[in-house]
């Protein structure tokens, strides 16, 4: 890493001004993508993320499935907001889409039944484990990312357009770029409510 973990976390934020004119190379990519999904935990080590990661032409026809999808669902109402987001995050240079599979965390839901109930909640955990470390590493590496939600609208294309098996079930989306645009400042809850400490 060039920088240190702390400053790392600190400066990891929501970029939503990113383009394609990256120095980093599709290699370096794979190769925090594949770092992230072999070290970050998961409950029973489960290891029941699956990530895709989409660049050039493959980023682009993420964002164009994901506008037709939303335009449909705007129908008739004013979509100039929601093209601008979409111009955004295709303007960025690639997507990392993080996928959960069913199949893995149904066999364990079988195989430990008194634990059950806990499973999709702790795929979900180790979800939210696998987006911040990728996101901490892109931008460890100078790269913006920002974290979207379009799922469950575009979850059927987006299977059928990469052949995604059918019990991947898509998590995230993780638009990422050159950062073009600094975020706003952030505000913070004081932390003496957010945390207690005993002895």
């Amino acid at each position: 890493m060039s920088k240190d973990f702390y400053s790392v976390l600190k400066e990891r934020r929501s970029y939503y001004g990113i383009n394609k004119d990256v120095q980093v190379s599709n290699e370096r990519i794979k190769e925090i993508v594949e770092f992230a999904v072999k070290h970050t935990p998961s409950a029973f080590n489960s290891q029941t993320a699956r990530l895709v990661v989409l660049t050039g032409k493959s980023h682009d026809q993420l964002w164009n499935i994901t506008t037709e999808t939303l335009r449909k669902v705007v129908g008739d109402r004013d979509f100039t907001g929601t093209q601008q987001k979409m111009d955004a995050f295709k303007g960025g240079y690639g997507t990392v889409l993080f996928f959960e599979d069913e199949a893995g965390v149904k066999g364990l839901q079988k195989q430990f039944p008194s634990y059950a109930d806990n499973f999709p909640i702790w795929s979900n955990q180790a979800s939210g484990m696998h987006q911040l470390v990728v996101w901490a590493a892109l931008e460890s590496e100078g790269l913006g990312a920002s974290l979207q939600h379009y799922n469950p609208l575009i979850d059927e294309k987006v299977k059928k357009e990469w052949n995604i098996p059918s019990n991947w079930k898509l998590i995230a989306q993780m638009p990422f770029g050159n950062p073009i645009a600094q975020p706003g400042e952030k505000e913070f809850q004081p932390v003496e409510d957010r945390v207690k400490f005993y002895n």
